[in-house]
């Protein structure tokens, strides 16, 4: 035992060994991340794409009719807690809404059964009220595809989404009604 410490400690060629794969090991890893995650433009709001949103917790689905699409409504930490507390109207600051949306597709084995097909887009609403004084204190983005090409042409595709959500102004302007849960 006294031996193998030795030649470690005083083989500082086989630290060196060590320390350089490693540092091999490390880079590669980073390139290979980068290279399968590119980062992503933000809106043209200046919105960047939440990270980790794809993790965070379920707070409803929801299903469109007049585009046969399925969606699932996530939120943060923040967004989340409000919901399961029924704290909602209106949505605490720090809030951030996740809408990711699939085109539907029938069960090939049972087709009344509805699953996600093609995606379609992701959309955020992020409740600062003074930043976004404007749009009812939300701040919208959306990315288009897997791609995740931000929409909007201009900072006024806001108005768009804000125009839209205006019928739900008492509801904080928000569409989504947490779902039960036990």
């Amino acid at each position: 035992m006294v031996a193998s410490h030795v030649s470690i400690v005083s083989g500082g060629v086989y630290m060196k060994k060590i320390y350089w794969l490693s540092s091999i090991i490390l880079a590669m890893t980073i390139g290979i991340a980068c290279a399968l995650h590119p980062s992503v433009k933000p809106s043209p709001n200046g919105i960047q794409l939440p990270v980790n949103y794809k993790d965070w917790p379920v707070i409803a689905p929801s299903y469109r009719s007049d585009n046969n699409t399925i969606r699932v409504i996530l939120g943060n930490e923040i967004a989340v807690r409000a919901a399961r507390s029924g704290n909602v109207v209106p949505w605490p600051e720090g809030a951030i809404l996740a809408k990711i949306v699939w085109k539907e597709k029938s069960h090939e084995k049972w087709t009344s059964a509805l699953l996600p097909g093609k995606f379609v887009h992701a959309e955020f609403m992020i409740k600062d009220s003074a930043k976004y004084s404007s749009t009812g204190g939300w701040g919208f983005a959306r990315w288009k595809g897997l791609e995740q090409i931000p929409y909007g042409d201009d900072a006024n595709f806001v108005q768009q989404c804000f125009g839209c959500h205006t019928p739900v102004k008492e509801n904080d302007y928000v569409f989504t009604r947490p779902a039960e849960m036990p």
